[in-house]
């Protein structure tokens, strides 16, 4: 259960056991078939108690979106007045009628339930499986992975009462199905010799320019003119979050600081946030790759930025994972104003339900002023990583229109690597802030790839950055690390940075990025016009090219400080 928010329910009564009332069910969502990497092994023991969340649909999330748009449109009078917390749980808290309808329904079948947000938009219940059978007018059953052979509860479909129809608006996890596949780490190779040698000689690019490898915070900062001056502002604040057991251990920070950023105090450390029970323990036995990377690469770039480790238990479903990471965020008075995750999801394994649900909890933070960051994914326009397609995989959360989505590049002079995530969603419509960028490059596309796409979805990656060979210290061994995920944080380190110039200005933060880098920040990027992403068809021969301007591959580009910094005012 989510830890932060464990009260009942206010606004629920006491429950009165009972004959439930017969009520007229309608079903809410279904899949028509059983996922692709799935087998239906059977029915689900009777006695499995399952933990399920059922989102109340909010009051005004029309209003809210209208809200974070009119706040991070650089062209609006009303630009940087991020809403505060009040404000949101103002648009998201259901309206009276919705809580007592669902207050019915769950006294009717004597289920208690924990509310887990300020504003009771979200609520956990858990139940036997023979009881939501029973209240959702539904089998669960329990699916096998053809690829792991690990197994997971979860239904075809499922209905609700018909009064409640309006009032709920999913119940989760249902029909969406984990990865069959499971999340994968980046990229990693050993090197026999640490290429931190680069960063003694007076090109700390030397090394990449000449064979494409070895990636150092000093190289990065001299390829994207990131200054090396420490942060001042003690508010400011950049976290990176971790799932799937991957933890962080404070002498391969120390050890990376004293390798790679000798001019900053190699005692640097962080903060832990724990959600789901998640632990950071420090044993080399422990170390994880991604969670190296991501704290490194922010604390080795944003110098001098607070950084939070956030580490979120794994209770078997990454999707529940995000959302319960969401909305810890929420409920914080004053979360991290830059937050970079580099995990991700095929969309086609999640319910448009449950994404627009938990990209609307998104939306929420970046009307609080807060830039969230996520890779755009490792395998082109296959998925979220290289697998046999016939039509194009978009990942989530990278195609929400409220985030920023990195993508990744390599080499000097840079081309966009062809693992590279980007596409258009199946799920999403195409944002305003990116109509004139998509549609230019939809002109030049034009009938290629007819088909394998949803050209009226939005578009990702919206900016790029290096992505190959990072130089990572794990369990005290230097290792060279690749994916989107050295993207990720190497970008939300740099807006870091410039919330720094902006608070230490008396200037808000950037918050959510998207209509600012499509507008007028859209010339503070390199424009990467070589790479491609293709992954999919006979060989993976199908997929999209990198283009003058935005391209579904690279974005808008990689960033440039200086210019950045011209952009946002200073």
């Amino acid at each position: 259960m989510f830890s932060h928010f464990s009260v009942a329910l206010a606004l629920l009564s006491p429950l009165v056991m009972g004959t439930p009332l017969r009520r007229a069910m309608q079903v809410h969502e279904a899949l028509q078939s059983t996922p692709s990497g799935y087998t239906l092994t059977g029915a689900a023991s009777p006695d499995t108690v399952l933990s399920l969340r059922v989102a109340l649909v909010q009051n005004n999330i029309d209003g809210l979106i209208e809200a974070l748009y009119d706040v991070s449109t650089p062209s609006s009078s009303n630009y940087g007045k991020w809403l505060s917390k009040s404000d949101v749980e103002a648009y998201t808290a259901p309206e009276s009628e919705t809580v007592d309808a669902v207050n019915s329904w769950l006294s009717e079948n004597g289920l208690n339930a924990t509310v887990l947000t300020p504003a009771g938009d979200w609520l956990g219940i858990d139940v036997p499986v023979s009881k939501a059978n029973e209240i959702l007018a539904t089998d669960f059953s329990v699916f096998t992975s053809s690829v792991t052979g690990a197994t997971t509860i979860r239904t075809l479909s499922y209905s609700l009462p018909s009064n409640l129809i309006g009032h709920v608006a999913l119940v989760h996890p249902t029909i969406t199905f984990p990865n069959p596949s499971g999340i994968k780490p980046p990229i990693a190779r050993e090197v026999s010799t640490p290429a931190a040698s680069a960063s003694d000689l007076s090109d700390p690019c030397a090394i990449v320019k000449l064979n494409g490898t070895a990636m150092t915070p000093a190289c990065l900062q001299e390829l994207y003119g990131i200054p090396a001056t420490p942060a001042t502002v003690a508010s400011n604040g950049l976290a990176v979050a971790e799932y799937e057991y991957e933890y962080a251990e404070e002498s391969d920070l120390h050890t990376f600081l004293q390798t790679y950023r000798p001019d900053v105090n190699p005692n640097t450390n962080f903060t832990v946030l724990s959600i789901d029970n998640g632990t950071n323990p420090q044993s080399p036995d422990d170390a994880g790759l991604e969670a190296s990377l991501d704290l490194q690469y922010t604390v080795g770039i944003a110098t001098n930025v607070n950084t939070t480790f956030i580490t979120v238990g794994y209770n078997g479903d990454f999707l529940t994972n995000l959302l319960d990471t969401a909305n810890t965020l929420i409920a914080l008075d004053s979360p991290p104003q830059v937050v970079s995750t580099s995990y991700g999801e095929d969309e086609q394994y999640v319910s448009a339900s449950f994404a627009t649900t938990l990209c609307n909890a998104y939306a929420q933070l970046g009307a609080r002023g807060v830039s969230l960051i996520f890779s755009s994914g490792d395998g082109g326009v296959s998925g979220n990583h290289f697998e046999e397609c016939t039509t194009f995989n978009p990942t989530f959360p990278s195609v929400c229109p409220h985030i920023t989505t990195v993508g990744a590049t390599t080499l000097i002079p840079e081309v966009a690597v062809d693992f590279s995530g980007g596409g258009f969603s199946n799920i999403f419509p195409r944002p305003s802030y990116q109509d004139a960028a998509v549609s230019a490059y939809l002109t030049l596309l034009g009938s290629n790839d007819t088909g394998l796409y949803n050209a009226s979805g939005r578009g990702y990656p919206d900016v790029s950055a290096q992505g190959v060979d990072f130089e990572v210290v794990n369990a005290g061994e230097v290792l060279q690390v690749s994916g989107t995920s050295c993207s990720a944080p190497t970008f939300a380190s740099v807006v870091a940075l410039l919330n720094d110039r902006l608070l230490a200005s008396g200037k808000p933060t950037l918050g959510f990025l998207n209509p600012f880098l499509y507008s007028t920040g859209a010339s503070a990027f390199n424009d990467i016009t070589s790479g491609n992403n293709t992954a999919c068809g006979t060989n993976g021969t199908l997929g999209f090219f990198t283009a003058p301007g935005w391209d579904p591959v690279s974005g808008l580009g990689t960033p440039d400080f200086a210019k950045l910094l011209t952009a946002v005012g200073l």
